[in-house]
């Protein structure tokens, strides 16, 4: 071929193929990564790289290769899990794909089912007739001898299901489990009850079937762990394939808690009727079926607690017990006509474990019961299981000294077949406490469980305080200061009006008004005019109009504040801001009266009051049992200005009984309204006891208080009569070995301010802010008050040492001596308290 027709040689990298090779790829499947070379321009092989093909345009490329990668166009990803994912930009890497979340899913599944079957493989099923033993709990006296021994002894004998009556397995079906014939044995809603309550920091029970019950009494301690739910749960799933259902319910209805230290239907059947499980009646078996919703709250005998009292629960199980029978018509199993038939509720036989702690057994072992379940948070339940070697602070040479002071002068003071009508019904209480460590020595509740007698008297919380109440009154003044102080503490030589039906002014100085809009007077025991009396008297002869007053200068939040730093629980304040808040309206039972004066004695240090020091169980000694920390209350000042002026109430005033004593005391009488209660509440540096006289029917359904006028043949009850005289009995015996000590020196405190309208000399202290006060009228002696005498009811013959009606005494000078106005205490009063109000009638001591 010649030369001259040889197609013309193309330029590398030229024509049509070359100018699309020179264009952006788009890349396919594949398709390699971008390559960093130089392509051919249309003007020669060796045209300028900076062209079309730049390094830049290289660059470019080679980053839009690079995030191809895992889109089908680069490396795959090689992780064994895509998250977040690669394939995505943005927020979509990561949302999950629907192949990890349903992987996920399926191993969680795994791991559950697998985690479940090991669980259910590992675990026991329970075994009733070791669930069911109980132990005895042992109490000790404080030198170490032992004083009873209870529970344990009744709680071992297990039935077949063919010894509980039918009427039994259906009312406790009807009432707890409707489900339990079909049910799996558990509960999937009352789980995720559990588990959200255990989320909120609460308890992991509830919405349990029958099944989870029984499970639950196998375990000898009631900690609501997650780990025990589980453990339950899987037990639980055990038993609800692999056991009959009799089975099951005999187990649980043999290892329930029915109270009067009664585990299982026999020996339930036993303390609550006196006869075999088997001879249950319809009306029987609901009221056991009741008792199993809780026993401290069901058992009418009464429980643990405020709101465990006996007549509350005797409420509680009456509208429980008639709630099982119409449930049982509800779900069919027990027919109208036969529900009709139970009208009454069933009759109980006395209580073999009362009848075992007669005396004042029965209250000393509840009120260690109390303090043992509250220090090592366990409950009833756990509590009659027993196994617990509890050495109290009690000492028997002292309650039996307490029990012969109360036991004498009921027999010398009331006489019930010769004076029906007033000397029945009539109760005592009394509590003694070490003012150096708070422990309770001793205490008086009632004539005895064993005479069916629940109520513990030395703590109940029921009974007004009456004029006791008013040394707080005294103590928040002293601290805080009143309106007229300039904000310093006052005084007990402090003047107020004190005469019968004087007008209670408000903080704003506005009088207060009773329920017709008139301006409220507040009662006196006594009309005996006596003026201006410094506080000092009032509080010797317990007159009320000037604490009525005194209340609102200071403030009710403030003498709120005081008491309740002594140790007086805030819910047995009368949450009123009336004038009667101040003369003791307020209802602390006789062992936190006792504790809280125990403060004044220690000189304003406060111990909370103790009843147990020791602990153990399966040799093991529980922790938190030493005793209570002490707490500054109140400054030695003030608390020692209080001793001061409740030692003249004895040696001068309403007290003067307890002068028999013979050796340093201070304290104060209280009586209320309508003569419904009387305490003497008094202390020497070793020891503080308070004593409560009241009337009330212990079979009443309301338990109302009676009043006491014409008791023991005496028109009227004064704390300073029968309660004084049994405080200083006791005192006496208790303190025989003891060495005579004296009170501290009280330190001259505060400034005099006297109350509105009280003669001159005026204050010491200003009470506008623009005047700062004069030292001249603090140096100067306030008039001595002559002493008063009140006009009151005749004393009888064998009231030795007798006051009059009036409060003021037959013999004893009263008042104080002028003194120059004390410096004020190193801890200065606040001004403050709250200006509502109330109107009241008077109480006094």
């Amino acid at each position: 071929m010649s030369e001259h027709r040889r197609k013309p040689p193309q330029p590398e990298g030229g024509g049509r193929a070359a100018a699309r090779r020179a264009a952006p790829q788009r890349p396919g499947r594949g398709a390699g990564p971008a390559r960093d070379v130089p392509v051919a321009s249309h003007s020669g092989p060796y045209a300028d790289p900076r062209g079309h093909g730049s390094r830049a345009d290289a660059r470019r490329a080679t980053q839009r290769g690079s995030g191809s990668r895992g889109r089908g166009g680069g490396r795959q990803d090689k992780r064994l899990i895509n998250y977040p994912r690669s394939d995505k930009d943005g927020w979509q890497r990561f949302v999950p794909s629907w192949k990890l979340v349903g992987g996920t899913a399926l191993g969680f599944v795994a791991l559950i089912t697998a985690g479940a079957g090991i669980g259910i493989a590992a675990v026991n099923t329970p075994n009733p007739n070791l669930a069911a033993r109980a132990q005895n709990n042992v109490f000790y006296w404080d030198d170490g001898s032992q004083m009873v021994a209870t529970g344990g002894s009744m709680n071992r004998q297990i039935v077949g299901i063919d010894k509980i009556p039918k009427s039994m397995q259906n009312a406790v079906i009807a009432a707890e489990n409707e489900s339990f014939e079909t049910d799996k044995g558990v509960d999937p809603m009352g789980i995720l009850r559990a588990v959200w309550n255990m989320a909120k920091g609460g308890s992991t029970q509830g919405g349990s079937t029958i099944t989870q019950q029984y499970v639950k009494n196998t375990y000898l301690d009631s900690d609501q762990t997650l780990k025990r739910k589980v453990t339950e749960l899987f037990i639980s799933i055990k038993l609800g394939v692999s056991e009959e259902k009799d089975t099951i319910l005999a187990g649980y209805l043999n290892t329930a808690y029915y109270g009067r230290d009664a585990y299982g239907i026999q020996a339930a059947a036993r303390a609550y009727f006196g006869k075999d499980c088997s001879d249950l009646t319809p009306s029987e078996s609901a009221f056991l079926a009741s008792v199993l919703k809780g026993p401290n709250l069901y058992n009418p005998d009464g429980g643990i607690g405020p709101t465990a009292t006996p007549e509350q629960n005797t409420q509680r199980a009456h509208a429980r017990w008639a709630w099982v029978l119409d449930r049982e018509v509800a779900v069919g199993r027990m027919q109208k006509s036969e529900r009709d038939q139970f009208k009454e509720f069933p009759k109980l036989v006395d209580s073999e474990q009362a009848r075992s702690l007669s005396g004042q057994t029965g209250y000393l072992v509840e009120t260690a019961k109390q303090y043992v379940m509250k220090v090592a948070k366990i409950g009833p339940e756990q509590m009659a299981r027993g196994g617990y070697q509890i050495r109290t602070t009690f000492q028997k040479p002292k309650v039996d000294a307490l029990v012969k002071a109360v036991e004498d002068t009921r027999n010398d003071f009331l006489d019930e077949k010769a004076r029906p009508e007033y000397d029945t019904f009539v109760q005592f209480g009394a509590a003694s406490v070490d003012v150096k460590t708070g422990a309770i020595v001793a205490l008086y509740g009632g004539p005895g469980m064993d005479k069916k007698y629940f109520s513990n008297n030395a703590n109940t919380i029921g009974v007004p305080v009456g004029s006791t109440w008013k040394p707080y009154v005294l103590a928040a003044a002293m601290e805080y200061g009143t309106q007229n102080s300039g904000g310093r503490g006052i005084s007990p030589e402090s003047k107020y009006q004190a005469n019968d039906l004087t007008v209670i002014n408000n903080r704003d100085g506005k009088p207060l008004r009773d329920a017709s809009g008139q301006p409220f007077r507040q009662k006196n025991e006594s009309e005996y005019p006596y003026g201006f009396v410094t506080l000092n008297e009032a509080m010797e002869k317990s007159i009320n109009v000037p604490f009525a007053q005194l209340v609102f200068d200071v403030g009710h939040s403030k003498v709120r504040e005081v008491a309740k730093s002594t140790g007086i629980l805030e819910d047995s304040m009368n949450p009123n801001n009336d004038a009667s808040f101040a003369l003791g309206t307020s209802t602390p039972s006789a062992i936190r009266m006792a504790d809280s004066y125990a403060t004044f004695a220690a000189s304003g240090t406060h111990h909370e009051p103790f009843s147990v020091r020791k602990v153990e169980k399966d040799g093991k000694e529980l922790p938190g049992f030493e005793p209570p920390k002490e707490e500054r209350a109140m400054d030695d000042s003030i608390a020692d200005n209080v001793t001061k002026v409740l030692r003249n109430v004895v040696e001068n005033g309403t007290g003067t009984k307890a002068k028999k004593l013979g050796r340093p005391a201070a304290g104060k009488t209280g009586t209320t309204d309508e003569n419904k209660s009387a305490w003497f509440v008094g202390y020497t540096p070793q020891l503080s006891t308070s004593v409560t006289l009241f009337r009330t029917d212990p079979n009443s359904k309301d338990k109302k208080l009676i009043s006491m006028n014409g008791v023991g043949g005496i028109d009227s009850i004064h704390g300073g009569d029968i309660p004084a005289a049994i405080w200083t009995a006791y005192m006496k015996e208790a303190l025989k070995d003891a060495p005579v000590k004296d009170f501290p020196e009280a330190d001259k405190l505060g400034v005099i301010a006297d109350g509105p309208g009280a003669p001159s000399p005026s204050p010491s202290v200003s009470v506008s802010p623009s005047l700062s006060a004069s030292p001249s009228p603090s140096m100067s002696t306030s008039p001595s008050p002559t002493p008063t005498k009140g006009g009151g009811k005749p004393c009888k013959p064998w009231q030795l040492d007798c006051f009059s009606s009036s409060g003021g005494t037959t013999g004893g000078s009263g008042g104080a001596t002028g003194s120059p106005s004390p410096t004020p205490t190193p801890r200065p009063g606040r001004a403050g308290g709250v200006t509502s109000w109330g109107t009241t009638t008077g109480t006094s001591g």
